[in-house]
């Protein structure tokens, strides 16, 4: 049973290109231009490329503030607006990083407030952006986001090789 398995490692390492003083995959920041505020300010990159993956940070589909600062209604016509501008933010750091919605295999939204509204709203406005195969996709409820008008946070990851054969 052993030898099998030896075999089969040892197969991987030579078929993977595995040794010893093999390098992980350069990591690079991706940041748009106009985005440069979230490296300098805030300290985080929209997006990093690890190899032929793609992670892209949360981007926060925010409601305007009225005159008090206090947040307009979260009606699905104002959920609807803050996610198309949400998603094409998202496009932006998808172009850059020379990927796009196609590749996307993975989606992690994070809702605060009625879940289930935020869900039927940000659907139509996805299925723009994603086609089929879709990628896989969690949605969670939580208590708040940064910053303050924030109502969901969408988070992607993207398969997008580096060489396109």
């Amino acid at each position: 049973m052993l030898r099998p398995l030896i075999a089969m490692f040892a197969a991987l390492a030579v078929t993977s290109g595995a040794h010893a003083e093999d390098q992980p995959p350069a990591i690079e920041a991706i940041v748009p231009e106009g985005m440069e505020v979230m490296v300098e300010q805030l300290t985080y990159s929209p997006a990093v490329r690890a190899g032929d993956f793609v992670y892209l940070a949360g981007v926060v589909a925010g409601l305007p503030m009225d005159e008090n600062g206090a947040m307009v209604d979260a009606n699905p016509e104002n959920l609807t607006a803050a996610y198309e501008r949400a998603f094409a933010h998202i496009d932006i750091i998808l172009k850059e990083a020379g990927a796009s919605w196609r590749d996307v295999v993975e989606m992690t939204t994070y809702h605060t407030d009625d879940l289930q509204k935020q869900v039927d709203a940000i659907i139509p406005v996805k299925n723009r952006y994603q086609a089929e195969p879709y990628p896989a996709w969690t949605a969670i409820d939580i208590d708040r986001l940064y910053p303050d008008n924030g109502v969901t946070e969408i988070k992607v990851v993207a398969y997008a090789p580096l060489s396109r054969d």
